[in-house]
């Protein structure tokens, strides 16, 4: 379960999330992991204030009766095709931070350079004010093409 050793073959893990309730735990299957998939982020907001289906909530045994403050996760090891069959909750999404920030940095970027663009002028038609610094063009778009290939390359470089 620490990415070390693999899930034996066959097997994999259903992801369950409970919150704090009084009545006790109420697990609401998140999604499963296996070692064809080893890992996943769930985004579980909507899950507290939801009013979720009992098809995807399970009461296990005596647990259910126990109180706990603090929000668990839960993992089940479980054949695959069992794991296949099971619907994971209508209120979780598979979340995808990675793209989401990389179609937001290449949708701010080109956003910058086409605003950027709009404002060039050949040397000819520059007029000379000494207030104003002036960018070569080429220069912004040398910029762009390096960021964009980073960005590609690892979407994280930025925090280095």
């Amino acid at each position: 379960m620490t990415g070390q050793t693999p899930f034996p073959d066959g097997l994999g893990a259903a992801v369950y999330f409970s919150w704090p309730r009084p009545e006790g735990p109420v697990w609401t299957l998140l999604g499963h992991i296996s070692n064809q998939k080893p890992s996943a982020i769930y985004k579980i907001s909507s899950l507290k204030t939801a009013d979720s289906d009992d098809d995807n909530q399970i009461h296990f045994g005596d647990m259910s009766h126990q109180q706990s403050h603090l929000a668990q996760v839960g993992i089940s090891v479980e054949p695959l095709d069992q794991l296949a069959q099971q619907v994971p909750a209508s209120q979780v999404s598979v979340s995808g931070a990675v793209p989401t920030f990389m179609e937001f940095a290449t949708k701010m970027l080109e956003n910058f350079f086409n605003f950027s663009s709009s404002f060039a002028v050949t040397q000819s038609q520059m007029v000379p004010n000494p207030t104003e610094t002036f960018v070569p063009l080429s220069t912004l778009k040398n910029w762009f093409e390096n960021f964009q290939r980073r960005l590609q390359q690892n979407p994280y470089f930025w925090k280095s």
